[in-house]
């Protein structure tokens, strides 16, 4: 199971699962590069996510996992709409795209959690016992 450290909760600002999908897909882009987590700009992210409240949440999980922040420079967003990053090793000149699976992404938009964020709950006040077995999920 992937462990998210607290901070990474903290930062984002509340429990939800399409932030632990955004970190997941770092640390996958990250492992198939054979890359670190950036400290400066060796790495550039290219997030193809759009406006929406839950793809601004799996970018958070991105830039927490990746070390690629707005601050270094190192990140590009473009509003294509869907979950799915480009990670680039500027210094070996590779890339490598990761997106969410079709069939995850339905079952997914099907959950209660979901169902309480189309009818106006904000996410910290969507009880625990829904949200968290999503993440656990997610991070199994």
């Amino acid at each position: 199971m992937v462990q998210i450290p607290d901070w990474v909760f903290e930062f984002h600002g509340h429990k939800c699962p399409a932030m632990p999908f955004g970190y997941r897909a770092g640390l996958a882009a990250m492992k198939k590069l054979g890359v670190e987590r950036a400290s400066n700009k060796e790495l550039y992210l290219v997030c193809e996510n759009g406006p929406a409240h839950a793809t601004a949440c799996f970018l958070d999980g991105v830039m927490a996992a990746t070390g690629c922040t707005y601050g270094k420079a190192n990140v590009e967003k473009r509003n294509y709409g869907k979950n799915a990053i480009t990670l680039v090793d500027v210094k070996n000149k590779k890339a490598v795209r990761v997106a969410m699976n079709p069939e995850f992404q339905k079952k997914a938009l099907s959950s209660e959690f979901v169902k309480l964020r189309s009818q106006g709950v904000e996410p910290k006040d969507i009880p625990p016992e829904v949200v968290d077995p999503l993440i656990e999920k997610i991070l199994a």
